[in-house]
């Protein structure tokens, strides 16, 4: 935990974003397995603040249920009129009053929009605030191009801010400035209250700006400083869908980098996505065209991809999934996916053990080194260890009505074009003969053979279908035979 650990950090996440042309406000649009402010509120975290404050205001119901779901102990404050970024400081700060909480230090305000903001440039600037003994700290950067943002005016010598310019009212000389504005700021808590009832509203917008508090400090006699973000990327705001994609391309490159630090080797980062919670060990590997969602983990020698999406999976040591799409499973030591396998929600494949080439499972538990090799459905099942399942298989699971389970025992051989009727079971050291429907309980041991025996009759085609294509090569082969004897 930072020694310079803040009272508050506030988050503004009130407005709509228009720009995004979506039902979904703004804030709750995604990157990388997260909200915007998702993100936001996770590096503000990192802090440790003392209080945890995200100002809402539209759809505030859809975005106050995202947060109750993803940060319990985030409070809100509701802004019901937008008037400004300076009203929604202050409406934040009125909600810590009424509940009892007096605030004195540190107040970090951050934008819910910038995603890529880190936890660690966010301690920089508590920390550069406490060292420099500032009234007002800002977030700045030095970008290769300025235009548009607001410039920071710097006092020669002691670096003290002086101003911040917007683009437009910049001088010539202002304008070649590139350290620039984030809208990311650090308070002293006790004359960020007092300063915030002195702003005005007398603007183009008729807005409170919170950019106003700096010249009415700097008048009192404070000291306004600024630090410098290490990436200007970081400050990145999103405004627009083009923006959204442009901050998920950084984010993703920054995480897979990471990971590939970390011993990871991701063939091709360009065609490679991750969300911020999925994890790996050293020496997996990942191949080009693969999705990891959710809290996905691949194990130390394990191969995912090429083009597979695994969400909320674990992939075990030395596994190897190709051309596999995974929701929830869990996929054993050694065992063997793909291709162009479906593993559904609960399934649980045991050490070296198999799901072939088109088949799907769904909430079904595979013993060590049993085999599901092709063509087959599983679903609710139990398979014990180091059974063999043929080809085209279908575990028939639902009358209906309701799921019912199916049970093969360890060792067994069930043989191709098997429908096993649930609920049944087979016992262990088992046989199936191929084309069986298996409606009963099969005893360990035993062979079950569930099919009509073969009736076949002769010149059926030649009666049925004379001069057809098949009738001629039944008497050409007919003739053939008795020719030969």
């Amino acid at each position: 935990m930072s020694a310079n650990r803040p009272a508050a950090v506030v988050v503004l996440a009130a407005g709509e974003g228009t720009r995004m042309k979506s039902a979904t406000p703004k804030v709750l649009h995604t990157l990388c397995g997260r909200s915007l402010v998702g993100h936001v509120v996770a590096a503000s975290r990192e802090l440790d603040p003392e209080h945890l404050v995200v100002v809402v205001g539209h759809a505030r119901e859809q975005v106050q249920a995202h947060l109750s779901a993803v940060d319990p102990a985030v409070r809100t404050a509701v802004q019901h009129e937008q008037n400004g970024t300076g009203h929604a400081v202050r409406t934040a700060l009125e909600e810590l009053s009424q509940s009892g909480v007096a605030v004195d230090g540190t107040v970090i305000v951050v934008c819910g929009d910038t995603p890529l903001l880190t936890g660690e440039t966010l301690r920089l600037l508590g920390d550069t605030h406490a060292a420099d003994g500032n009234a007002v700290t800002v977030l700045s950067a030095e970008v290769p191009d300025a235009t548009g943002y607001g410039r920071i005016v710097r006092e020669e010598g002691s670096g003290a801010v002086t101003a911040i310019v917007e683009h437009k009212d910049a001088s010539v000389a202002q304008r070649a400035i590139r350290e620039i504005n984030s809208g990311v700021f650090a308070f002293d808590g006790r004359l960020l209250v007092d300063a915030l009832g002195k702003v005005r509203t007398d603007n183009s917008q008729g807005e409170e700006y919170l950019t106003d508090v700096l010249g009415i400090v700097r008048e009192a006699g404070h000291r306004v400083g600024a630090a410098v973000a290490g990436d200007h990327r970081e400050i990145l705001g999103i405004n627009n869908r083009v923006q959204l994609a442009q901050a998920r391309r950084l984010l993703n490159d920054r995480l897979l980098e990471r990971a590939m630090l970390a011993g990871v080797t991701v063939v091709d980062p360009a065609s490679t996505w991750v969300d911020v919670s999925v994890t790996f060990e050293p020496d997996a590997t990942v191949h080009p065209g693969t999705e990891l969602l959710g809290a996905t983990h691949i194990a130390t020698g394990a191969e995912v991809g090429p083009h597979s999406r695994l969400s909320d999976t674990s992939v075990g040591a030395g596994a190897v999934a190709s051309f596999t799409v995974a929701e929830g499973a869990r996929i054993g030591e050694g065992a063997t996916v793909g291709p162009y396998a479906y593993l559904r929600p609960g399934t649980d494949l045991g050490p070296k053990s198999k799901a072939g080439t088109y088949v799907e499972m769904k909430n079904a538990s595979i013993g060590e080194g049993t085999k599901v090799p092709h063509l087959s459905y599983v679903g609710d099942a139990t398979i014990g260890e180091f059974t063999n399942i043929g080809a085209a298989s279908v575990f028939v699971n639902y009358d209906g009505e309701a799921k019912h389970h199916t049970t093969v025992g360890s060792h067994c051989k069930t043989g191709s074009d098997n429908m096993f009727v649930a609920p049944v079971t087979v016992g262990d050291g088992a046989y199936t003969a191929a084309g069986s429907v298996i409606t009963k309980d099969v005893p360990p041991g035993s062979l079950a053979v569930a099919r009509g025996q073969q009736r076949n009759i002769e010149g059926w085609v030649a009666r049925k279908r004379p001069g057809s294509a098949a009738a001629q090569a039944a008497s050409a082969a007919r003739q053939e035979s008795e020719g030969e004897r």
